[in-house]
């Protein structure tokens, strides 16, 4: 391909065309080896939310969150599955391809990038389950309570999508290059992330929580992005003070995580 289709090495188009190659390259990889491919988008939240869903309405006596308990579930839980999933990846982003690494003179954060670019494309996958539901729940009463419906919230979720990537993209320096040089790391940001998912308000509201909890949880970068995703279905969940808080802690994390990619980069590539 020439550099005219592809833009000279070094150069942002360059960069750009590399991000988009690996990040399909992880698509078709995570597809092709699969029998069920493109469903297991589709169903590893469904079976989640489903499950989620059961057990906080069916089970327990639930006073948290709003009705349809199922779209405020699912329209949290679907970036949490981006948000997880890419972290995850992040701990072995380096250690993975250390032979590309080594070797190519692409800028090295393309290999956090790609995760951050295929995961969430594998969330854009995965909406049809929260149209689904939304259609479902427009005939079905699924929980007790008012039908959902769309209104001009959505276009906030363009917004959260770019503020839970410039979150992402931050901690993909800030753990990829540790993780390199710190492998217990691995394992403790396994351990970081399941409870991160009960202290992110993906099953309630961060006004459900008592005393001071309700501003310890606006702390969370995560809780401005999950508002910001429930904003097409529950308006009243608007909260400016969390999403202040969500943009500049997510922007710390991002300056953060280039600072200490750069410190480390060198000492990365001699490990590898």
């Amino acid at each position: 391909m020439s550099h005219a289709a592809v833009g000279a090495p070094g150069t942002p188009r360059r960069y750009l065309h590399s991000l988009w190659l690996l990040s399909a390259r992880d698509l078709k990889v995570r597809y092709s080896t699969s029998i069920l491919g493109y469903l297991w988008s589709v169903l590893d939240p469904l079976v989640m939310s489903a499950i989620y869903w059961f057990v906080f309405t069916q089970v327990f006596n639930r006073d948290v969150g709003e009705e349809p308990y199922i779209i405020f579930l699912i329209s949290a839980l679907l970036p949490w599955v981006w948000f997880n999933a890419s972290v995850s990846d992040f701990t072995r982003a380096f250690k993975k391809d250390a032979r590309l690494v080594r070797s190519t003179a692409i800028p090295r954060s393309i290999w956090v990038n790609r995760i951050v670019l295929s995961k969430g494309i594998e969330y854009l996958f995965s909406l049809p389950v929260l149209v689904l539901f939304i259609v479902v729940n427009l005939f079905v009463e699924l929980d007790p309570g008012r039908t959902v419906h769309v209104g001009w919230g959505v276009l906030w979720m363009p917004v959260a999508m770019l503020l839970q990537t410039v979150l992402l993209v931050g901690l993909g320096l800030l753990v990829a290059p540790l993780c390199v040089l710190f492998v217990d790391l691995e394992r403790t940001t396994a351990l970081i992330l399941r409870a991160m998912f009960y202290a992110t308000p993906i099953i309630y509201n961060v006004t459900d929580l008592p005393g001071i909890f309700q501003t310890l949880g606006a702390f969370n970068p995560l809780a401005g992005i999950m508002m910001l995703y429930r904003m097409p279905f529950f308006p009243d969940q608007w909260n400016p003070f969390t999403l202040t808080i969500s943009v500049i802690m997510s922007l710390l994390i991002l300056g953060l995580g280039i600072w200490t990619f750069r410190s480390l980069e060198r000492l990365v590539l001699k490990e590898l």
